[in-house]
């Protein structure tokens, strides 16, 4: 295609049908007129396809991320002191990290001024977790946004729809057209929110497994890698952390589980798997912000857990956005329900794998996720799972908790989690092994 963009958008369509590259003028061109809806629905879906089928270079993938990234407003954090780093999570099940590994990182003087979405699918969002402590506000001014980053450290609000909004109705079509699992549509995605977040860095979590967008490994070290080269030919500095969703990360899931799951983590008394991955991405940006090499700032973090420092940030920033807290310092949540129902494993034997879509999909449906952005979630719905791989279970034991009040929802919820889980009655204790959690590392990372 011409440098100077195109006259007729079939062509285009037409062009990458055939597999040819097309020029950074092209694409922006797309994407101007995808935000000034001049091009039909029918056509970008078109487009849209051609591209899941045919691909696009790592140069056509950075060009479409920063098309979108410039389609909208770009948060400005000039006012906020030193580099500033970002973390995204590709999504997955019971995936808290970012409410442990950010105040972590704010304890230690670096600050974190962070826009988060909300849940679609199996997959929680940060902004409902949140949302599920009494009074905590998600809506805030620019001012009041960079003032809490100045003076907490931590702050954490919602994307506006001015925010990269080519890739937002690009992301309405590709759920409904069968091309939402196209490895460059989805890291221009990511990377245009990312770009237009105002940060300089970003560590990014892949998850790949059953409860993952990235079901192989093979496609999540395609992800990081475009992300990676993205980042490089936008003059921003990515590290991409892959780590296992092939069960739920922690035993909650669900938003005021989760909140809970996370304090109780930051007090020293939750999850080793949530820890695990939390230190992981609070160390990388440690050392993206200049304070150290991994090592030395992943022994950093360790200790804001273990003397009580990440857990008092938490605090405040809880505070600093309206949420209540108890006299013991604990979030107010929205935590009555009006079923609490256990899932009786159906045999002895040790669990030799849980399929964390479907553990997932079980909690969407008692309340805790969305099928749709205008449904309703009810924050105290969600699922404790309390048998891990490589735990040993008996008969009429409970595999998991079921927390809900759609009533209506426990049996076909239950169903679901029985399938979950697979039970090998012929294992001995011990002989299957837990799954590893981190899986790799891609890019590198620069201390300034």
């Amino acid at each position: 295609m011409s440098e100077i963009g195109y006259t007729n958008f079939t062509d285009v369509i037409i062009s990458k049908r055939n597999g040819e590259e097309l020029s950074e003028a092209v694409i922006r061109q797309f994407v101007e007129e995808t935000n000034s809806n001049m091009i039909s629905d029918y056509q970008i879906a078109a487009f849209l396809m051609a591209v899941t089928c045919r691909g696009m270079t790592d140069r056509e993938t950075a060009a479409l991320a920063l098309a979108m990234a410039d389609s909208g407003r770009k948060a400005d954090l000039s006012e906020i002191p030193g580099i500033k780093v970002d973390k995204h999570s590709s999504g997955g099940v019971g995936d808290k990290c970012t409410l442990v590994s950010l105040p972590i990182v704010a304890s230690l003087g670096v600050p974190v001024a962070k826009l988060s979405g909300r849940s679609l699918g199996f997959t929680g969002g940060t902004l409902d977790k949140l949302e599920s402590i009494t009074g905590f506000r998600t809506g805030l001014s620019r001012d009041s946004f960079v003032k809490q980053a100045q003076t907490i450290g931590m702050v954490v609000a919602g994307q506006t729809s001015d925010l990269a909004p080519a890739d937002n109705r690009l992301y309405a079509l590709r759920n409904l057209t069968g091309t939402i699992e196209s490895i460059p549509l989805i890291a221009s995605s990511i990377m245009s929110k990312k770009l237009a977040s105002g940060c300089d860095k970003f560590v990014l979590n892949v998850t790949c497994g059953s409860g993952a967008f990235m079901k192989n490994m093979e496609d999540a070290r395609k992800l990081a890698d475009i992300m990676v080269q993205i980042g490089k030919q936008t003059n921003h500095e990515v590290y991409v952390i892959i780590s296992s969703m092939n069960e739920p990360l922690g035993k909650a899931v669900g938003n005021s589980l989760e909140v809970v799951e996370a304090y109780e983590t930051l007090s020293g008394k939750g999850s080793e798997a949530v820890l695990e991955i939390s230190l992981e991405i609070a160390a990388a940006m440690l050392a993206m912000a200049g304070r150290g090499s991994l090592e030395d700032c992943l022994a950093m973090a360790q200790r804001t857990v273990l003397d009580g420092r990440a857990l008092a940030t938490f605090k405040r920033f809880v505070s600093a956005q309206g949420g209540r807290l108890d006299p013991r310092g604990r979030p107010i949540l929205s935590e009555h329900v009006s079923t609490r129902r256990g899932v009786p494993a159906g045999k002895t034997g040790v669990i030799r794998s849980i399929n964390t879509a479907l553990v997932g999909k079980a909690a969407q449906i008692l309340g805790a996720g969305r099928e749709t952005k205008q449904d309703r979630i009810d924050p105290a719905a969600g699922i404790k799972v309390e048998c891990r791989v490589g735990d040993s279970i008996e008969k009429g034991k409970p595999l998991a908790w079921m927390h809900t009040n759609r009533n209506d929802m426990i049996e076909p919820a239950l169903e679901i989690m029985l399938e979950a889980f697979e039970i090998d009655s012929s294992a001995k204790p011990g002989s299957i092994k837990p799954l590893p959690l981190v899986l790799d590392r891609i890019g590198t990372i620069t201390s300034e």
